[in-house]
């Protein structure tokens, strides 16, 4: 049978946290625990009381003697008539109030259709207790954790929309002049929908770059100072020197390349070459 004031923590024997640089939230559903258990909250989480689907309590930072409808002398003989587990199912779920970082990861296509690789990486938190109570209403376990891969699957939606309400409609080679544009609209777009699960969005950024290789090396070229002409010959230039063609430069330069030398003078077509007058 378990003591009835057992210390319930997020922090493992080894010291390190239960939630960790990914986790949100860690759910510890424990038929010992009873009113009277040490409940410890370290200073970057919150902690919800549950016990039966209905929240019984939030807790900030500190350490608390859990208050539960049972008693620690009743939940002790319940305990030992249901052969040492608690007919009261207590949940204790901590949430992470740390900064995390998310990363969406997605495939737009511009108005030539051409397809664009974008990637949004950014910073979350959640800010009060009142929010920690939105993220477990609204963003269900699937399991005991609740993890910032998660929170990607459910924003990449919201942030394909946003991403796509411009890059739809603009030319593959004036994207980057928009970015700040799309950043814009994607902190406005993600804001408003994590903010239904208590989230905080923090800090974002807009990565968006053609998802052909080929063409990323071309528009880098260009970047330069090449027109588009000198790009594709220096693309050229450079595939063939990597294969070790002798040509390569000649290439680059936009200049024949002759094998042997180049033929001069002029040379008479008679008898002695076989061929008739």
């Amino acid at each position: 049978m378990a003591l009835a004031r057992q210390v319930i923590t997020s922090l493992q024997a080894d010291g390190t946290d239960l939630l960790g640089l990914k986790g949100l939230a860690v759910k510890i559903a424990d038929d010992s625990i009873v009113s009277g258990s040490l409940l410890t909250v370290e200073s970057n989480h919150f902690c919800v009381l549950k016990s039966r689907g209905a929240v019984l309590n939030v807790y900030d930072t500190g350490q608390y003697a859990l208050e539960t409808p049972d008693k620690p002398l009743l939940g002790s003989i319940a305990q030992g008539f249901f052969g040492g587990s608690s007919p009261w199912v207590y949940e204790v779920i901590y949430i992470n109030r740390s900064k995390l970082l998310v990363r969406n990861q997605g495939i737009a296509t511009s108005a030539e259709m051409a397809e664009m690789a974008y990637q949004v990486d950014y910073y979350i938190h959640i800010d009060s207790k009142a929010a920690a109570l939105d993220l477990i209403t609204h963003l269900p376990f699937n399991g005991n954790f609740i993890d910032t891969r998660e929170v990607a699957d459910y924003a990449g939606p919201a942030i394909e929309q946003a991403v796509n309400q411009v890059v739809q409609v603009t030319k593959m080679e004036e994207i980057n002049e928009h970015i700040g544009e799309i950043r814009e609209l994607v902190k406005n777009h993600l804001t408003e929908f994590l903010q239904v699960y208590g989230i905080t969005l923090n800090d974002l950024k807009v990565l968006i770059l053609p998802k052909d290789d080929r063409m990323r090396e071309l528009i880098s070229l260009q970047a330069i100072g090449l027109t588009a002409q000198e790009a594709i010959r220096y693309y050229l230039a450079l595939r063939m020197a990597e294969k070790g063609l002798v040509s390569a430069p000649n290439a680059a330069a936009g200049q024949p390349f002759h094998i042997g030398g180049q033929p001069t003078g002029f040379y008479p077509v008679g008898p002695e070459t076989g061929l008739q007058k």
